[in-house]
């Protein structure tokens, strides 16, 4: 049956807490095993989900957490409101060794922090690592936490961690598959514009776009266009189909030995724009490419510092 996003994340809690105990990861078996309650509480705990105050310090965030990037104005007004109302909704945690990690409710943690208090609210489930793992990228899908190269990321350990198919996790999040493959592809892209794309100035349709140009300089340079001059998701493919035409990306470039492609390349990587050589190992000009006053401004700081 098909989890869809469209549910509550009580109901997905719901979906987890009545799986099988003993269940297939992949390659591995793992098997739940659930120590006795010690007291009242956890009893009570056990049978009907309920909240209890934790020590703050007991606390800790899941280091698997797909979401890295936290707003810190956001977190201040959270943590405002916390000081004035209290923590409305617990968080959700895993009982471990080391003390109560993360399963949701990360953001509200940290906000209690800044507020200073000593416990929090939490109900406290036991899941296996998969099942944390899913749970956290579905509960940041369903609130639009993730930046697209979070939710990339998080996808795709997902998969390998516990070799699962791109079907399984759809079904699991409740995405289709090709929507899962569109997700995970924009990993392809050079670091310079995942960058873009974790800071928001490259969405997500124009990613997808940009994906389709292999090529490390005019990858780099069209997503910088996006970022400088704002430009809609149609205005990059415009961009694209006239830097390409009918040309293969792939299209080998002009005859130059090793060693000055090698020059042109490392050029390229320092100064963060194309750069361009008509000439060869003896005598010939280099081109530096800049598209505003500002990328001018810092490549003269490169160039002259």
């Amino acid at each position: 049956m098909k989890k869809g996003l469209g549910k509550g994340l009580e109901a997905l809690f719901a979906i987890y807490d009545n799986e099988t105990q003993n269940e297939t990861y992949g390659k591995e078996i793992v098997t739940k095993t659930f120590s006795a309650p010690t007291n009242d509480i956890d009893i009570n705990l056990k049978a009907q989900g309920s909240s209890t105050e934790i020590s703050i310090d007991k606390i800790y965030p899941n280091p698997n957490q797909p979401r890295k990037i936290f707003d810190k104005e956001s977190l201040h007004e959270l943590a405002t409101s916390i000081k004035t109302h209290g923590l409305i909704q617990p968080i959700i945690v895993n009982k471990t060794d080391d003390g109560y990690m993360i399963i949701a409710g990360e953001r509200r943690y940290r906000a209690c922090k800044i507020a200073g208090l000593k416990t929090i609210s939490c109900i406290i489930k036991r899941y296996t690592p998969r099942q944390i793992a899913e749970i956290s990228i579905i509960e940041n899908l369903q609130r639009e936490d993730l930046n697209p190269v979070e939710m990339a990321k998080g996808i795709k350990k997902l998969m390998d961690e516990y070799d699962i198919t791109q079907e399984e996790v759809a079904d699991r999040i409740g995405k289709s598959r090709s929507g899962i493959a569109n997700v995970v592809r924009i990993l392809n892209l050079y670091p310079e514009v995942l960058e873009l794309v974790e800071k928001g100035k490259v969405s997500f349709g124009h990613a997808k776009c940009l994906v389709a140009v292999t090529d490390y300089i005019n990858q780099v340079l069209l997503a910088k266009k996006v970022a400088q001059n704002k430009l809609t998701v149609r205005d990059l493919e415009v961009e694209i189909q006239s830097m390409y035409g009918d040309k293969k990306q792939n299209k080998k470039p002009l005859s130059m030995s090793a060693e000055l492609r090698d020059f042109v390349s490392s050029m390229q990587k320092r100064l963060g724009t194309k750069v361009s050589i008509i000439g060869n190992d003896k005598k010939g000009r280099i081109y530096i490419d800049y598209y505003s006053q500002d990328d001018l401004d810092r490549l003269y700081q490169i160039i002259f510092r």
